[in-house]
């Protein structure tokens, strides 16, 4: 990688991506957004800025042209909630709008990243250590275009040669921007109630576990598989990946060990539990492992103590 688009870039992962790819002074790093959603601040000044709207193909063939990228990450999507209410909006964005991505990189010969997403399981799937490859049947549109984007990129791979790469992402966790409509999203307003001194009402029901990763973990994960030789790869679309698994009164026991006096209240939002219910409570992440050396760096707790310090400081400011 050295010339790099990154479409999304100013939503929950594709701003710290962005940032994170700049540190390095080789990398030309385009943030493509779309008009309402503009990069501001440093993600606005460290680098050059396009409009990069998935659902124009022309409009992404042009910023490749022109900044000569070798590399997309095509982070544009509707998560789990909105998708349920947009469902086909969620389609156009999240499966009409990768084949363009995947057209333009046959014909411009770049690589592609896509995240998949433990949303790609079903009820049908085994839920605990969910291997790499099985049954999956989701039953949300989310989970539905996840699984076709997997195909599709497979399908390119095998058909065209585009280097096309994904991990399935667990639940996001993260202190720099706010969630953005996602079934796990309850574990980061978590944190943000506890730190500000606010009584935590939680949609997700007690004892409902879900695989979860901090974001330093999944940026690294998404540059390191990029950068990974593929000659060892037997997976491309889509790699388990694992960090913790943790249900609503573990992730509270976490943070009152830091904030004693925190309380929480179950509110179970019907839509939410729904798809928790659906999805697995664990991932084997082995084959990733193995084929490019995957390793998260935080458990609960390192994750816990950061955040919490984190959010203290942006809180304060």
């Amino acid at each position: 990688m050295k010339n790099i688009l990154i479409i999304g870039s100013t939503g929950q992962i594709g701003s710290e991506l962005t940032m994170k790819l700049r540190s390095n002074p080789q990398n030309t790093v385009v943030a493509g957004y779309i008009p309402g959603a503009e990069p501001k601040g440093e993600l606005l000044e460290s680098g050059p800025a396009e409009i990069a709207d998935i659902t124009n193909a022309v409009q992404i063939a042009s910023i490749i042209d022109r900044y000569k990228v070798d590399t997309v990450y095509n982070l544009a999507a509707l998560l789990s909630v909105v998708a349920e209410a947009k469902p086909l909006l969620a389609w156009k964005i999240g499966v009409d709008g990768l084949i363009n991505v995947l057209e333009v990189a046959r014909e411009k010969h770049c690589a592609v990243f896509t995240p998949s997403s433990i949303g790609s399981f079903g009820p049908d799937s085994p839920k605990d250590k969910t291997p790499q490859d099985t049954v999956r049947n989701p039953l949300t549109i989310y989970g539905i275009s996840k699984v076709t984007d997997e195909m599709l990129s497979n399908y390119y791979h095998h058909k065209y040669g585009v280097d096309t790469r994904s991990v399935r992402f667990p639940g996001l966790i993260s202190y720099m921007t706010p969630p953005g409509g996602g079934t796990t999203d309850y574990a980061v307003d978590i944190y943000y109630s506890a730190v500000r001194g606010e009584t935590f009402e939680c949609p997700i029901a007690q004892g409902t576990y879900m695989d979860m990763m901090y974001m330093p973990d999944a940026i690294r994960a998404m540059i390191e598989i990029m950068e990974a030789d593929p000659a060892g790869f037997v997976h491309r679309n889509s790699f388990n990946i694992a960090s913790m698994s943790f249900s609503p009164e573990i992730i509270y026991d976490s943070i009152r060990k830091y904030i004693p006096d925190f309380k929480m209240v179950y509110k179970v939002d019907p839509l939410k539990q729904s798809i928790a219910e659906s999805w697995p409570n664990s991932l084997d992440d082995s084959c990733a492992r193995a084929e490019w050396g995957w390793k998260p760096e935080y458990d609960l707790d390192a994750m816990t103590r950061d955040m919490i310090q984190r959010l203290q400081e942006k809180l304060a400011s």
